[in-house]
């Protein structure tokens, strides 16, 4: 099945079918078009600059593109305090609003002390491309242990999202953006790459109201596929969305993943259930905290639902296999629309000789066969044999030929162990 396109249509009944974006009743994209883009970019190139990480450039396309609807640029401390501890935002019109993680941007202090209320900063990335530019509100200081602790519930450096805010400069930089670039998505992933509006588009032009977002930064394997079909007797249909930014070593690059999930979806969904597309953030791998923030913006892509299965957004062994579930109990309606799909452990049983879940099979656990991504990419890199139960053969032959071109030396740097499944 092929990725559809968006499509224009003026059916405005079909587009209240889905769920209001979060926060607003409307999408608040900034990014700038046309004639104010080209000010914007003459501007920047008068102004200081803030080489953006990796992780905030993505998140400042997220912005641009109304995905962290209705946020409006980087936040301030009272935010920063109030997300870390809380989970809401403290200031302006969206005091209160259920927000999970903060979604923040640092400079050096030799920077920020020359700084004051209202100045303008241009937003680079590390290539050098004007990404956007800041109005400063307020710059401040952080606690990032406490920040670590709260958001992953670990100070662990080897934990990669720890690493990310340790890496972070020491002072934050809060302020509105006006976004002037998308980065090379659009290019690198035409087929996949959607904006919320985009996405919701396609979603109304099909008629669906219910949708399930299955996010995942993998090629999706048996239990991946069985999850989705689960969730496509739940819902209309099934959006899934590939993480199409910054991964971690041993994570597979995202045009290997869109072209497995691709093959997976031509042959063995019923068309017209499910739609492939692509998001353009870094994994943070926050685990229950990230679920929380995937929630949030799959509710601005229109997405009713979003599965939660095992060890959602985790890494290691930081996190429960469930511990991503149980923290939307404590996350009431009114603050998040977009509900779980919860699934527990899914496997193949030898004895039901098909894929079931410990709800539906009766079978001794010797029986089954539970799959992961790690040990399909462990059994990948080391030439294994990889068993029908575990993934399909059209998906195993576009892994194969990529960990082919794997020179052994880069393989064994790879690491590959305590990596979650989606």
């Amino acid at each position: 099945m092929t990725s559809i396109p968006a499509q224009s249509t003026s059916d405005d009944q079909s587009q209240s079918k889905l769920v209001p974006p979060h926060g607003s009743e409307t999408l608040k994209p900034l990014l700038l078009k046309d004639s104010a883009r080209e000010e914007a970019l003459k501007l920047a190139s008068t102004l200081p600059t803030i080489t953006l990480s990796s992780r905030e450039r993505g998140d400042l396309i997220m912005l641009g593109i109304g995905g962290f609807t209705p946020l409006d640029g980087f936040m301030n401390q009272a935010d920063w305090q109030g997300v870390v501890d809380e989970m809401r935002l403290k200031s302006g019109d969206n005091a209160g609003l259920f927000w999970p993680i903060p979604i923040t941007l640092s400079a050096p202090k030799v920077l920020t002390d020359t700084l004051n209320q209202g100045d303008k900063v241009a937003l680079v990335s590390e290539d050098g491309e004007v990404m956007g530019i800041i109005t400063v509100e307020e710059t401040y200081d952080i606690d990032k242990d406490h920040e670590c602790q709260q958001v992953f519930t670990t100070t662990d450096p080897e934990h990669p999202g720890v690493q990310q805010v340790l890496n972070q400069g020491e002072v934050n930089v809060a302020g509105r953006v006006e976004v002037l670039s998308e980065g090379e998505f659009p290019e690198l992933y035409p087929e996949i790459y959607k904006t919320p509006s985009e996405t919701r588009e396609i979603l109304s032009n099909k008629g669906w109201k219910t949708v399930a977002a299955f996010q995942t930064r993998n090629p999706m394997h048996r239990s991946h596929e069985y999850l989705a079909k689960i969730a496509i007797e739940i819902c209309d249909g099934v959006l899934i969305h590939s993480l199409l930014g910054a991964l971690k070593p041993g994570d597979i690059p995202a045009e290997v993943r869109q072209e497995a999930i691709k093959t997976l979806i031509d042959n063995y969904f019923r068309a017209d259930t499910v739609i492939q597309a692509g998001y353009p953030l870094d994994m943070r791998y926050a685990g229950p905290r990230e679920a929380l923030l995937h929630a949030v913006f799959r509710q601005n892509y229109g997405c009713s639902h979003l599965i939660v299965g095992r060890d959602h957004a985790g890494v290691g062994d930081y996190y429960g296999a469930f511990d991503a579930q149980t923290i939307f109990d404590y996350v009431g309606k009114d603050d998040l629309i977009t509900q779980p799909l919860k699934i527990g452990w899914t496997f193949w049983c030898n004895a039901c000789q098909a894929m079931a879940s410990d709800k539906t099979c009766p079978h001794d656990a010797s029986e089954h066969v539970k799959v992961s991504g790690t040990k399909l990419r462990k059994a990948l890199s080391e030439d294994l044999e990889v068993p029908d139960n575990f993934s399909r053969p059209e998906v195993l032959e576009i892994l194969r030929e990529y960990y082919a071109g794997i020179a052994k030396e880069e393989r064994a740097e790879i690491k590959l162990t305590g990596a979650s499944a989606v």
